[in-house]
């Protein structure tokens, strides 16, 4: 938004925990109050398994949202190639630090700005790293209001589109087996960027942060002998990537489904319908959710939230309790990186702007339908529309203050949840900056 030479450096991943073994990220914790619900955890084991899972200083240990868009930012070129993978209480931390100063002031002196890195085609790389990555879900609201800000075309669809091309190579958490200091330790997302490169899934001409182009920092990777992370594209874990997007009549604006870590290609059942995160928990944890049920999730969206919370409570308990392939789930929220399972969030249109998700009745069947990339509800249209007719807003969970007024101005998810000033409020643009209308 400023437009002014600078990079990004991320703080790094934390190292996993230990317990009973294992190693164990804060993604176990959450999982685990599920399990303990239903007896298959002690009070002591759960106990120990918490003081456990994060060890020191970092972000979240999977490919998670901060890991994912510490990616994301390098994918861009906005982040020097390398240093994210470098975990937060590594040795190395404090020369990293040091190199993307060097970086920095160079960018000063040739005057490199973020948009004249940020391109549809750095875009498009950086959805490329995220499916091949089994990457988080929020990418996608990140990266639409990134394009958004730099008045880029970039549409739901097209991460679709990008993710259908590139093979999940990538072992990691939530959905596979690996942390991000497994990564590093392999070759970091200098490796990832060298397969997809020579795969000709890249544009290995974007230039980055570093005066370099993506496939010159690419060439640097150094594979550690035996790695496991890091697949080769001709034995993948997924022919195609980890995010999908969804529409129907649920979702005309469309949703967003994160594949990686989980086979399930249809899915049908009865509605368990909620209208906020908290009914859905309680519902999980006394045991009232069964195998075969879609659990929706409501006005939890961008307005309706308002602020779009993520479902990782209710999903990871539904993990924790045996149900992660036997339960779907859909919310107008979001979801955390570690959630896995079959689980579609940014439901668009939201509940609280009266989307069809708001029509939905407990006991209704819900389609899933990966292949032909649809969610539908098996109600006619007729009854749909009926029941838009009589449907009335709830009232509004902040009536004043900076909620209320970001629930005033938040747009669709499907858009990025963007916050959009009236026209009568906007300034014209700096000369030399992204033009700015959010």
């Amino acid at each position: 938004r400023l437009n002014i030479p600078g990079l990004i450096l991320y703080g790094g991943s934390i190292a996993p925990g230990q317990f009973e073994g294992h190693a164990v990220t804060i993604q176990d914790v959450y999982e685990a109050i599920g399990k303990h619900a239903r007896g298959g955890m002690t009070d002591a084991q759960l106990k120990s398994l918490e003081v456990s899972a994060c060890p020191g200083a970092g972000a979240c240990g999977g490919q998670f949202t901060a890991n994912t868009m510490a990616l994301v930012c390098e994918f861009l070129g906005i982040a020097p190639m390398g240093l994210s993978s470098v975990p937060a209480t590594n040795a190395e931390k404090a020369a990293a630090g040091h190199r993307a100063g060097e970086f920095v002031l160079e960018l000063l002196r040739r005057d490199v700005t973020p948009s004249k890195i940020i391109t549809k085609a750095a875009i498009e790389n950086a959805i490329t790293g995220v499916a091949a990555t089994g990457g988080s879900t929020n990418s996608v609201l990140h990266l639409l209001a990134i394009a958004n800000e730099a008045k880029i075309p970039l549409s739901i669809d097209d991460f679709d589109r990008v993710s259908s091309r590139v093979p999940i190579i990538a072992d990691l958490k939530p959905g596979g087996r690996f942390v991000a200091t497994d990564l590093y330790a392999a070759g970091g997302t200098a490796l990832v960027a060298k397969r997809l490169l020579d795969a000709g899934l890249l544009r290995g001409d974007a230039i980055t942060v570093t005066g370099s182009t993506l496939a010159e920092e690419a060439a640097k990777a150094k594979e550690t002998p035996s790695q496991e992370v890091v697949r080769k594209l001709n034995a993948p874990l997924k022919p195609t990537g980890g995010l999908v997007i969804l529409k129907g009549n649920i979702a005309p604006e469309g949703c967003v489904i994160k594949v990686a870590g989980h086979n399930l290609q249809n899915f049908r059942g009865p509605a368990r319908v909620f209208d906020n995160e908290e009914a859905a928990f309680a519902a999980v944890e006394q045991g009232a959710i069964k195998a075969g049920d879609v659990i929706v999730i409501r006005y939890e969206g961008p307005k309706g939230g308002p602020g779009m919370r993520e479902m990782l409570a209710v999903t990871a308990a539904l993990v924790g309790a045996g149900l992660g392939d036997s339960v779907a789930l859909l919310t107008d929220g979001r979801f955390s990186g570690a959630t896995h399972g079959l689980m579609a969030g940014h439901v668009a249109p939201e509940a609280a702007n009266g989307g069809p998700i708001a029509a939905i009745a407990d006991g209704d069947t819900i389609i899933f339908d990966i292949p032909k990339r649809q969610l539908s509800l098996d109600v006619s249209a007729v009854e749909i529309q009926k029941r838009l007719a009589a449907w009335r807003p709830p009232q509004p969970r902040f009536t004043s203050g900076v909620m209320a007024k970001y629930a005033l101005l938040v747009s669709s998810s499907s858009l990025g949840a963007v916050t959009a000033v009236p026209a009568a409020f906007s300034a014209p643009a700096a000369s030399g900056s992204f033009a700015r209308t959010s």
